[in-house]
């Protein structure tokens, strides 16, 4: 199971993707599309067209790693385009995309936030 950690930044590229791109095909993607680093500590999601696929980069210091997930059944939840094309999700909103979950049902009970 991928985990994952409330201290990234976690971006969705917008665009289908084509799962045959592995680490300099989504890098180029992060660099050319999103303009940004893929080497910085931010992590990286695509989708392919039906969003039955899902490919996650990200550089770990010394290198690329990818997590692959291929869904056997059903899709996932493609959250609806940012003004960039790159949709910032918090961890939590992620690992529930991953797991399926619809996130127009989701509802998040009040928590203290400190200032900063």
């Amino acid at each position: 199971m991928l985990q994952l950690s409330v201290h990234l930044n976690y971006f969705v590229y917008q665009a289908p993707a084509d799962m045959r791109k592995s680490f300099d095909g989504l890098s180029g993607l992060v660099r050319s599309h999103l303009g940004r680093d893929p080497m910085s500590r931010d992590v990286f999601v695509f989708f392919n067209r039906r969003a039955t696929h899902v490919k996650v980069l990200h550089w770990e210091g010394d290198g690329f790693a990818v997590y692959h997930k291929r869904l056997e059944r059903g899709a996932y939840e493609v959250p609806k385009p940012g003004v960039e094309g790159a949709e910032l999700v918090s961890a939590r909103t992620l690992q529930l995309i991953l797991q399926g979950v619809v996130l127009a049902t989701v509802k998040h009970r009040k928590r203290y936030v400190r200032a900063a």
